[in-house]
């Protein structure tokens, strides 16, 4: 199972239904962890010491950051960037699939855009 990490403004709409769906899954919220207000590399550099997929629908700039983080040779353990337009249960169950269907050594320096 996939160990995630959502950030600030990702749709809690979207975090309670996966917890609905999938009671044990292994994510956490920056709130949850005391980056409420972090910066986009503090989260990213906390994700990557604590072996976190990153959720965001922050297409502007998460990506260059994470981008940054693999040319600079330093740890990125996963970014998934989900458009704010899809809809709330796609969101979900293609996320799920990804919790239960990959390992989290599969995403390291990995930047993945849903929809699929």
């Amino acid at each position: 199972m996939l160990r995630l990490l959502s950030d600030e403004n990702f749709n809690g709409d979207i975090v309670r239904g996966l917890f609905l769906r999938q009671p044990d899954l292994d994510l956490l919220r920056v709130q949850d962890v005391g980056l409420r207000e972090a910066d986009d590399p503090t989260i990213l550099n906390w994700a990557a010491q604590n072996d976190r997929i990153v959720l965001s629908h922050d297409r502007a700039t998460m990506p260059d950051l994470a981008y940054e983080q693999l040319r600079d040779k330093e740890q990125m353990s996963g970014l998934f960037i989900i458009n704010d337009r899809m809809p709330v249960r796609q969101a979900i169950d293609e996320l799920l699939v990804l919790v239960n269907c990959s390992e989290q050594s599969e995403w390291k320096g990995v930047v993945l855009y849903l929809p699929l």
